[in-house]
């Protein structure tokens, strides 16, 4: 691991070696194979309306769209989104983010329903998936907890008469293999109808780190960390329709997840003041994961104008995982260490709505909602920030209604008024913690076309929305410093204090306004600017300080969650999708695909500079095509995304700094007939290293840890076939 192996060049000349030689022959020779009849389908159209009659800014992303660059994970679909970023180094996957801001601010749904405890987005494939809708200001049916927007994310949808789908991928990266398969199965068995979705992988990742200690507090370091590590698993989801008479359907969508991880690696320490002190620990981390989950939905239609639909959801979750540290010398800078983390997840809900179509063209929308979360953990000291021993519970109530209209051929307008209600209660050893909190969330969205026979039409909203504080946030227990447990070290650093969970805390309350201006090109395509703004209340961000405790006889650093007061977050977001021989006649009939997004924010209890929200960059781009070749089977295209570095004043003492992300993307796919295909992708093309950092700084003393991250090309070839 711990030498650059070359690129694998057998792998990219037998890859292009084969679509040259493939176009060659199909170049020289014409097909006269008889395919039968072919049935063509394009959801773009559908995909366009469904944004455009929308009375709420949605954006739509169908199954052309999201298959177009030939992904291995969802994250790399949505982070070419508008508005959207993934945290992390480029192609390690990381946490769904609107706006950039950070954890909670945005609501993931799947199927409309919210997401499974301990499930994450992007461990879906998008070939799971039908589409992906983007809600930029809350609905009261959505649901409000979405104070940065809404990301629904649709599973896969069956289509009678339609073949099924295969997909074989074969990916390469820093001399690491890996294989995925993908079948869509549809069904058209009658009554029933629907689809079948299954996904099995074996990826090997290697992963290297650097983490630079520079400080006051204790003789400046330097770790270097590699790992090899290899995932196993398995999707398998299903989509299945029953129709009835008058109006009656039953929908069931099970979703099933087995992954098995093991990695093996070492730590390597340095002390700056002396190099004789060294150290090197040997690391074994295996996990396990399984998750179940059964989602229905039951309509009925009342009458001609009353329909009436009752969705529920079961689920569970387990994981298990062990982390074993063995420090081959005793100079004192790593230490053997075992950290294990248990835990069960048991989820229920059940979800009623009444829709009503009145005369006057209003459709008037009432439901209810209940949602409960049990959490069972066992964990020792190390196993993460959230994490430990406890039980746990959360449930939450609401209740909407929302009204949806058309004022004239110009105007259209939706209004709407959600209460929520969220009690979390907690078991930490033997003390009992509870929160509860109520919410009242008014909702207005209006849209005006100017010209009803034209395609321009301008958007407006103004909402009320929501953050709540997360489980850890509000009953974890107490967890030690890793590298500085009072046992051995009565005292710690700041940049690695201990830390605790806060049961007073309030959720943030955000009132929000957006304004929007969409034209829709004739022929395909739309341009749009949007901007909003959100005065946020109560913020609730980690502190660090340091405090007298009862587990030392010395003040520790301690980090807990506190409401630190009022922010405001704003932005402008501008999107292009045409083909460029729209613009130009004489152009290429190049599709492009193009966002920007600037975004600005202020904590104002926080000193300026950069007393931004956290993990929020300054912008965020992306610009890509895709051009099928004349005269050839053959499509290429690629996409650029990239975010600025940026500092964030996190307190009086504390900053936090992210680098530059910049991702290139390739693909080229040569089509055989209407049933093959051959795609080369090559991910992160030009890979360079990412940079993270922490200081605190109090004036007297300062800390600095600075981590850089590792990540190289990606090189898949897949194929795709209709069976």
């Amino acid at each position: 691991m711990g030498q650059e192996p070359a690129l694998s060049l057998g792998f990219v000349s037998s890859a292009a070696f084969l679509l040259c030689t493939s176009g060659f022959a199909m170049a020289q020779t014409p097909s006269t194979t008889d395919l039968g009849q072919i049935d063509i389908r394009s959801t773009r159209n559908n995909d366009t309306e469904a944004r455009q009659e929308s009375t709420a800014s949605k954006i739509v992303i169908g199954r052309e769209e999201i298959e177009k660059q030939g992904d291995a994970t969802l994250g790399d679909v949505l982070k070419r989104l508008p508005g959207v970023t993934v945290q992390g180094a480029p192609g390690r996957g990381g946490a769904i983010r609107m706006r950039g801001l950070g954890g909670g601010y945005t609501q993931i749904l799947l199927d409309g329903e919210r997401m499974p405890p301990g499930f994450s987005v992007d461990s879906l494939t998008p070939e799971q998936v039908e589409r992906i809708e983007i809600l930029r200001a809350p609905t009261a049916e959505t649901g409000a907890r979405a104070i940065a927007g809404t990301i629904n994310i649709v599973l896969r949808e069956g289509r009678k008469a339609t073949p099924d789908d295969l997909k074989i991928t074969r990916s390469q990266e820093y001399g690491q293999d890996s294989n995925m398969l993908n079948w869509v199965h549809n069904l058209s068995t009658a009554p029933v109808s629907g689809t079948f979705t299954l996904s099995a992988m074996d990826n090997q990742r290697a992963d290297q780190s650097l983490i630079e200690i520079d400080s006051d507090y204790r003789d400046d370091q330097v770790r270097m960390a590699e790992f090899a590590g290899r995932r196993q698993g398995v999707h398998a989801n299903a989509r299945l329709q029953w129709k009835g008479e008058q109006g009656k359907t039953l929908t069931l969508t099970p979703f099933l997840i087995y992954s098995e991880y093991a990695a093996q690696g070492r730590i390597d320490a340095r002390r700056l003041s002396s190099a004789a002190i060294t150290d090197t620990a040997l690391t074994d981390n295996e996990s396990r994961y399984a998750a179940a989950r059964l989602n229905g939905q039951w309509g009925q239609r009342l009458s001609a104008d009353d329909r009436l639909e009752v969705r529920f959801g079961l689920g569970q979750a387990k994981y298990d995982q062990q982390i074993t540290q063995t420090a081959v010398a005793s100079t004192g800078l790593l230490s053997n260490a075992l950290d294990e983390q248990r835990f069960t997840d048991r989820s229920a809900s059940l979800n009623a709505k009444w829709t009503r179509v009145l005369d006057s063209g209003h459709q008037w929308v009432t439901g209810l909602e209940h949602e409960g979360v049990r959490r069972v953990e066992e964990a020792s000291a190390g196993a993460g920030d959230e994490s430990g021993n406890l039980k746990a519970r959360t449930a939450r109530w609401a209740a909407y209604t929302q009204d949806e209209f058309k004022i004239n051929p110009n105007w259209s307008a939706y209004a709407g008024v959600r209460y929520e209600s969220i009690l979390t209660e907690g078991q930490v050893s033997d003390t009992a913690k509870s929160n509860q909190s109520q919410v009242w969330t008014p909702l207005l969205h209006a849209m005006w076309k100017p010209d009803p026979a034209k395609r321009d039409q301008v958007r407006m909203s103004l909402t009320r929305s929501y953050k709540t504080p997360t489980l850890y946030n509000m009953v974890a227990p107490l967890r030690y410093s890793r590298d500085y447990h009072p046992d051995v070290f009565p005292s710690n650093v700041p940049t690695q204090p201990d830390r605790v969970g806060n049961p007073d805390l309030r959720p943030e309350l955000a009132t929000g306004i957006e304004l929007g201006f969409e034209r829709y090109l004739q022929g395909g395509g739309v341009l749009s600017a949007n901007v909003f703004r959100r005065n946020i209340q109560d913020l609730i961000r980690y502190q660090t300080q340091l405090q007298t405790v009862s587990w030392s006889n010395q003040q520790r650093w301690l980090s807990s969650p506190q409401n630190v007061g009022d922010a405001i977050t704003q932005g402008v977001e501008l999107e292009a999708k045409f083909r460029l021989n729209q613009a130009w006649s004489s152009a290429w009939p190049v599709d492009i695909r193009s966002n920007v997004s600037f975004f600005r924010s202020k904590v104002k209890e926080v000193p300026g500079p950069d007393n931004r929200l956290d993990q929020q960059p300054s912008m965020t781009a992306n610009f890509g095509g895709d051009y099928r070749l004349r005269g050839m089977p053959l499509t290429l295209g690629g996409n650029v995304n990239w975010n600025p570095d940026y500092d964030t004043r996190r307190s009086q003492e504390q900053w936090s700094y992210q680098g530059v992300k910049r991702v290139v993307d390739v693909y080229g796919q040569w089509r055989f007939s209407a049933a093959t295909a051959l795609r080369l992708t090559i991910s992160n093309l030009v890979p360079r290293d990412y940079e993270t950092a922490t200081t605190f700084n109090t004036g007297v003393q300062q800390e600095t840890a600075r981590t850089t991250d590792r990540n190289w090309q990606n090189i898949q070839l897949r194929l795709e076939m209709k069976i």
